[in-house]
């Protein structure tokens, strides 16, 4: 195995279909699978390094035949994404890249999306959601971030005391009470970066759109 491996975890939402995720899922040096997201990827003709979860979805047919990378972990207090992400921490990986966390159930795009904020904590390496449509970051204490000049960027955070200070953001965010997720959504870069000043650290997740 590749020392400071680039690992891709999969998870069992909509597979990608766009160039940039699938060029990810592609130049991985290890892909590891949650549950049933192995179907999906074995279906588009990659084979998985390792299989995490419950395996309460996955085919006979895939158990048996990837019976030597699986790690079956039957506790229910994780769902099979964060045991995917423990087992890739456990790899000391130079960057995580989750694709498949969104799209299907609603509620398990929701429930993926939110737990960012518990694995940037947790990580020594960025990590990152992708999506057809752009990525997820995310930050607990203020950051300079890179952008595309107009790239559309959205935040959301959780803490209604929270103040952001943005600079580089063609809608200033320092008015911004943080008590719905709409409030601070659909803003746009000026530059090729941008800088949040909190007023504390909190975690906060942001959204860039699309990957032009």
């Amino acid at each position: 195995m590749t020392e400071d491996p680039h690992i891709v975890i999969l998870a069992a939402g909509e597979f990608p279909h766009a160039p940039l995720p699938l060029s990810v899922l592609q130049g991985a040096d290890l892909r590891i699978c949650c549950d049933s997201a192995a179907e999906n990827l074995v279906a588009y003709g990659i084979e998985p390094d390792m299989i995490v979860g419950d395996l309460d979805s996955l085919s006979p047919v895939l158990l048996e035949r990837y019976k030597g990378i699986i790690t079956r972990i039957g506790e229910q207090d994780d769902n099979d994404l964060t045991k995917a992400f423990h087992a890739a921490l456990a790899l000391k990986p130079s960057r995580i890249t989750i694709l498949g966390a969104t799209g299907r159930r609603e509620d398990h795009t929701l429930g993926n999306v939110s737990l960012l904020l518990d694995y940037v904590r947790e990580a020594e390496c960025p990590v990152s959601i992708l999506t057809d449509h752009g990525r997820f970051e995310a930050i607990s204490d203020t950051a300079t971030l890179e952008a595309r000049p107009g790239q559309q960027i959205s935040i959301f955070a959780f803490d209604n005391s929270l103040k952001i200070e943005s600079a580089g953001l063609k809608y200033p965010t320092g008015s911004v009470r943080f008590d719905t997720l709409w409030k601070a959504t659909l803003n746009e870069a000026e530059g090729s970066s941008f800088t949040l000043t909190l007023s504390h650290p909190c975690g906060v997740l942001l959204f860039f759109a699309d990957h032009r």
